[in-house]
């Protein structure tokens, strides 16, 4: 096993594929988040609402309800039975969706204090920072159980009020308040208590979301996964690295070459930064794994060519 030390992580990739695929999934995660980000601030900003509203609750056009289901689950947990028919339509949508894609897509792809995580375990590196508070990843399904308690004997939706996604994304629209130091809080937590410590163990969203698309169709494949050198750089940058293993290295137990575990949140990020290419996107269904062609049967993993048969 030959572990990339960090001050070169992703420095193959980049050899192999050039600087743009080492960072093609991540460029476009962002380029999403800020689009998403900007068809809200039209409106306020130019008088053409394209989304109107918020993350938990939005129209699109002007005419198509989209509501965060999560949301939707507080407002009947407080006892508001007499939910307007376009927020539950929305609801239905959003659900609908993260069901066909995956839950987490949500985590990865659209929340914006994902761009603030991000950058936080990106510090931790820069910083040489290896502690790690021991959380249980099981500790998010306590607070989204916690929030949808609070929110049946509050008979509110008390959550909202400190939500860090919800607090991010209106303030970037609408300006900040107090939702500064929540986010900020985060970030430090991140930073210096707990590796992907939010996101990872403690988000009720994500918990949420995940249950959502726990048999999502679209899934990150590893076809290729006999090359793997174990060079430990998708570990590395992988939010959820538990998720690897079964994929990435049961072939011996009869695990398919598909992360199935909907902690996934279908970043990217693997696939970026495998210089081997093991990683690609693809339907959960699709369990061909392909063929490694090897032109010197003596040759290092690193000096293969690859072929892939049956990958989507």
């Amino acid at each position: 096993m030959a572990v990339t030390p960090l001050n070169k992580l992703g420095l193959d990739a980049i050899a192999s594929k050039g600087w743009f695929m080492a960072h093609r999934f991540l460029i476009a995660r962002r380029i999403v988040q800020l689009s998403i980000l900007a068809l809200f601030i039209t409106g306020p900003i130019g008088g053409f609402y394209i989304l109107k509203g918020n993350l938990s609750s939005s129209l699109f056009l002007e005419y198509v309800p989209m509501t965060d289901p999560l949301l939707f689950l507080q407002i009947l947990a407080a006892g508001f039975f007499g939910v307007a028919s376009s927020a539950i339509i929305g609801a239905a949508l959003v659900f609908v969706f993260y069901l066909l894609v995956g839950g987490r897509v949500f985590c990865s792809w659209v929340c914006p204090v994902n761009i603030v995580t991000d950058t936080a375990q990106w510090l931790r590196r820069k910083l040489g920072i290896k502690g790690n508070s021991k959380i249980s990843p099981n500790t998010k399904y306590w607070m989204l159980a916690l929030v949808l308690i609070v929110a049946f004997v509050t008979g509110t939706v008390a959550y909202e009020l400190v939500n860090p996604v919800s607090m991010l994304h209106r303030g970037l629209i609408f300006g900040f308040g107090f939702g500064w130091a929540v986010v900020l809080g985060v970030f430090l937590f991140d930073v210096f208590v707990a590796q992907h410590g939010w996101c990872g163990h403690l988000c009720p969203m994500g918990a949420f979301y995940g249950l959502i698309g726990n048999a999502a169709l679209v899934r990150m494949r590893t076809p290729l996964r006999a090359a793997c050198d174990d060079c430990m750089e998708c570990y590395e940058v992988c939010p959820e690295k538990h998720v690897l293993p079964a994929a990435l290295k049961g072939a011996k137990h009869g695990n398919p070459p598909v992360i199935l575990s909907a902690d996934c949140t279908n970043c990217g990020r693997c696939a970026d930064i495998c210089s081997k290419d093991v990683f690609e996107f693809g339907l959960r269904f699709n369990h061909a794994e392909g063929t490694a062609r090897n032109s010197d049967p003596k040759a290092p993993a690193g000096n293969r060519d690859l072929g892939v048969n049956g990958s989507i």
